[in-house]
């Protein structure tokens, strides 16, 4: 691929995962992404088969970049402490305030049943692999995957209700939960 192609796709991508970010996967149509990235319509399909091919593989880099942060949580302290760690930064004000970066699944989760399987099979690998990852041991595994659960609900009600004390208090009792 040239390195002209490759930045035109590179730029394609990263305006879909800020749309994937803002609004979910479901939302932005093909002129959307192509608008935000500055360029045309028709020079999509050099690029990728489908809305759904770009939207796929966004979704996936999304979910490796988080589980690949999570991995920067000291990985010799206890499972437990790494999860309380994670929860601090997960579930603070910043990552709530901001809707162009971090975690897709807060504004993705309740369109997914809508859409074609790869994306529940896409999820459902991300939280096999994320709960292992956050765990020292394999009984660990289901109360990794509950504090997953936990901070992406408390993220979701926290980015719906929207700056202020409701929403502060959402994420202050999410993160006094994750245990």
């Amino acid at each position: 691929m040239s390195d002209k192609k490759a930045q035109t796709r590179e730029r394609i991508l990263q305006a879909a995962a800020s749309a994937i970010l803002q609004n979910g996967p479901q939302e932005p149509g093909v002129a959307d992404v192509m608008a935000a990235a500055g360029l045309t319509v028709g020079g999509f399909y050099a690029h990728f088969g489908s809305k759904d091919a770009l939207m796929l593989e966004v979704f996936e880099q999304l979910l490796r970049k988080r589980r690949d942060l999570m991995a920067l949580v000291d990985p010799s302290l206890p499972g437990k402490e790494r999860r309380v760690l994670a929860a601090g930064f997960y579930l603070s004000r910043k990552h709530r305030d901001a809707t162009c970066s971090g975690c897709p699944l807060p504004s993705s989760v309740s369109a997914l049943p809508q859409l074609p399987e790869a994306y529940r099979e896409l999820l459902a690998e991300h939280l096999e692999l994320l709960s292992a990852q956050m765990c020292e041991s394999p009984e660990e595994v289901d109360q990794a995957l509950a504090d997953i659960v936990l901070m992406v609900g408390g993220m979701a009600l926290a980015r719906a209700l929207g700056e202020g004390d409701l929403s502060d208090r959402v994420l202050r009792a999410a993160k006094s939960a994750v245990i």
